[in-house]
């Protein structure tokens, strides 16, 4: 057998991984024309448009078997798929004024219409945060609030830091108090943005924003120092809407971003009692920072306490993520620590 030459090694089949759902959009996309592709293009969000463009020159060089994987894939699903949803609008129109008349038929769609998204907020994430401000930094802090809480919270920050300093505490208010929004409202909005929603495309409409969580985005998102100086206003108009915008943008789980020195400060502010209860709720990730912090002999007695109290009431953990969270933000306000965050520094 020696003197036979080697056979060469059989290389095992490589399977080709399957293609993702931005990657199997964008091969279908681009088998269309250009103007079904840009009409499809045009019912899509800015970011979505991005994210499929990307996904096109990923696809640039695409097989011939993968194709086919998509077009298999997409016949299936439409096959489980009706049209009774497509058109639906003008075709249950043509119905009731064939049931009831053109002027009956008016007047019943107009109470059973779901009401449809505003073109000018639609508007509103195409444009930069610039052209924004501009457009209503002098209008009424409540259409500039409806504004900032449609946008997605680093353009609303933008925006918000470009407006008229006395001006934002008062939008934010807004932001965090507004939960429905008036006719009357949007019909102002869409005056201010009449010259440039023109050019957007509708999209379908979209669930209510604003509220104290929407607002604490906006605010995390701020420059250090503009966030404080906006919530110390807010405290003269409403001490406990700011207090709860505060503990919207600091959590518990924000802890993780302390070095070991600013977080061993902290812990020895704090009493032990306190300490357990707080960890019981705590991720295991921060839970095992916090306790690499400590002495050996002071983590293995948190341990024991924590095992020993059993499983604890919802209410009470949380009681107690918020002290610690009080006493951080105290030691903070002081130059104690430096509390870090999705910025460089949250003071």
């Amino acid at each position: 057998m020696d003197d036979l030459e080697p056979t060469a090694a059989v290389a095992e089949p490589v399977e080709t991984p399957r293609l993702g759902g931005s990657e199997t959009a964008a091969i279908l996309l681009m088998m269309l024309g250009d103007e079904e592709a840009a009409e499809i293009l045009s019912h899509l969000d800015p970011h979505e448009v991005q994210h499929l463009g990307s996904a096109m020159f990923n696809v640039a060089d695409v097989t011939e078997s993968e194709v086919r994987e998509v077009f298999d894939a997409f016949m299936t699903r439409a096959r489980a798929r009706t049209t009774i949803g497509f058109g639906a609008t003008p075709r249950i129109r043509a119905v009731m004024e064939h049931a009831l008349g053109a002027d009956r038929a008016e007047a019943m769609l107009a109470r059973i219409t779901p009401p449809t998204r505003s073109r000018a907020l639609d508007a509103l994430r195409w444009m930069d945060a610039k052209t924004i401000a501009a457009l209503v930094g002098s209008e009424h802090p409540q259409i500039a609030a409806l504004v900032l809480a449609h946008l997605d919270a680093p353009i609303a920050a933008d925006v918000l830091q470009m407006l008229p300093t006395e001006m934002q505490p008062d939008v934010i208010y807004r932001v965090a108090r507004l939960e429905t929004v008036t006719a009357e409202a949007l019909q102002e909005l869409e005056r201010i943005l009449v010259g440039e929603v023109s050019r957007v495309a509708v999209s379908p409409g979209s669930p209510p924003r604003g509220g104290a969580s929407e607002a604490a985005k906006i605010m995390t998102n701020t420059k250090p120092g503009i966030d404080q100086r906006i919530i110390r206003s807010l405290g003269k108009i409403d001490r406990q809407l700011a207090q709860q915008i505060e503990d919207e943008m600091f959590v518990f789980d924000d802890l993780n971003a302390l070095d070991e020195k600013n977080l061993g400060i902290l812990l020895r502010n704090i009493e032990n009692d306190v300490m357990v209860v707080a960890l019981k709720g705590a991720d295991e990730k921060l839970r095992d920072k916090m306790l690499g912090c400590m002495s050996s002999r002071a983590a293995d007695t948190i341990r024991d306490e924590m095992e020993e109290r059993g499983p604890m009431r919802l209410v009470e953990v949380q009681d107690a993520q918020k002290e610690v969270l009080a006493i951080a933000r105290r030691l903070a306000d002081a130059g104690t620590i430096i509390l870090g965050g999705s910025r460089e520094d949250y003071v």
